[in-house]
C-alpha cells in the first residue's frame, strides 16, 4: 500500500484478502469477558511465568510483547501463544517493573499495550537463542530491564518502580500524536514501519479483523521508538525501496520449526538481515513479526 508518514514514522499497509479460517478470540477480548484469568503459578510467584486459566471453548490468541499488568509485577509476553480451549498453561513471560515484586491484585488486566518494537525484536533474538539452545522460550531479563532504565533515563522518566507502563504514561501525548496520522487501508492485514529512514520491523496478523483490533497499540509500539529517536531531519525518510529490499531478505530467511508454547507450531525466520518469528496453526499464519 501507500506510504503513511508521521514525523520520523513511516508505516507501509500489508495488504491481504488472507484469512486464517481460525476462531480464536484475542486475549484482552477474554480477559473483558471473564473467560480467562492470568495469575501468578502460585502464591509467592515466578517471575518469568505466568498461568493462564482458559474457561472459554475457543482458544485465545496471547501476542507476542503484550504486557500484562498488576498481581506481584507487570509482566510482557515473550511469543505468540494460541491456548487451547478449557486449558490451562504457564506461558513464558519478562517483568517490565522490576522495582515491585508484591500483590496489588490477584489477577492481572490488559492495558491493550505491546512493549516497545525494538524491544521486541532484541526480545525476539534472545528468546531465539533459548529456542536453540534450551527448547524453551526464555529472554534476557537483565537485558530487558537494563533497556527500559535506559530509555527512561533518555526520555527523563521517573518512575518509583522502574515500570515500562511509565514511559508509555509519560510519551502519551506525543504518542496520541503520531497514532492520530495513521489509518487501516483496505484488507490490510500487517504493515511494515521505518523509523529514521530504516526498516524498524514488519506485523502480519491472520486476517485484517485481527489487525483492526490491535492496530492503535502496534502503531503506538513504533511511535515510542520513532519518539525516542527522533531527528528532525529524518522526516518522512525511507523509500519504497528500502521496503523491497527488507521483504526480499524476509523471503530469503532460513525457516526452522519448532513445537509452540501451546497450540501449533513455533517458526523461527532469519538470517544476516533480518530475524524474525510466527505462529502456524493447522497450517495457517496467526502472527508474522
Amino acid at each position: 500500500g501507500e506510504a503513511q508518514v508521521c514525523k520520523n514514522l513511516v508505516m507501509y499497509p500489508i495488504i491481504s484478502p488472507y484469512d486464517d479460517g481460525v476462531d480464536y478470540l484475542l486475549l484482552d477480548e477474554a480477559l473483558e469477558q471473564g473467560a480467562v484469568q492470568v495469575t501468578e503459578v502460585n502464591r509467592d510467584g515466578s517471575v518469568p511465568d505466568l498461568k493462564v486459566s482458559n474457561r472459554s471453548a475457543k482458544s485465545v490468541l496471547v501476542l507476542d510483547g503484550e504486557e500484562l499488568v498488576g498481581a506481584k509485577q507487570n509482566r510482557i509476553v515473550n511469543t505468540t501463544i494460541l491456548l487451547a480451549p478449557e486449558s490451562e498453561t504457564l506461558i513464558p513471560v519478562s517483568c517490565v517493573e522490576r522495582g515491585r515484586w508484591g500483590y496489588t491484585s490477584d489477577a492481572f488486566r490488559s492495558e491493550k499495550r505491546m512493549s516497545p518494537a525494538a524491544m521486541r525484536m532484541n526480545k525476539c533474538a534472545q528468546v531465539r537463542e533459548s529456542v536453540k539452545e534450551r527448547h524453551s522460550f526464555r529472554a534476557d531479563q537483565g537485558e530487558i530491564w537494563r533497556e527500559i532504565s535506559e530509555r527512561q533515563s533518555r526520555r527523563k522518566v521517573h518512575s518509583h518502580t522502574d515500570a515500562m507502563a511509565d514511559l508509555y504514561r509519560s510519551e502519551r501525548p506525543k504518542v496520541n500524536e503520531y497514532l492520530a496520522r495513521f489509518r487501516l487501508a483496505i484488507q490490510q492485514v500487517g504493515a511494515v514501519f521505518l523509523v529514521n529512514g530504516k526498516v524498524a520491523g514488519m506485523d502480519c496478523f491472520g486476517r485484517d479483523e485481527i489487525l483492526d483490533k490491535i492496530f492503535a497499540r502496534l502503531v503506538e509500539s513504533y511511535a515510542v521508538d520513532a519518539i525516542d529517536l527522533y531527528d528532525p531531519a529524518l522526516e518522512a525518510a525511507g523509500t519504497r525501496a528500502d521496503l523491497e529490499g527488507f521483504m526480499q531478505s524476509c523471503r530469503e530467511g532460513r525457516a526452522e520449526e519448532n513445537p509452540s508454547v501451546a497450540l501449533g507450531v513455533d517458526c523461527r525466520v532469519e538470517n544476516d538481515r533480518v530475524l524474525g518469528a510466527a505462529l502456524i496453526y493447522d497450517n495457517h499464519l496467526l502472527h508474522l513479526s
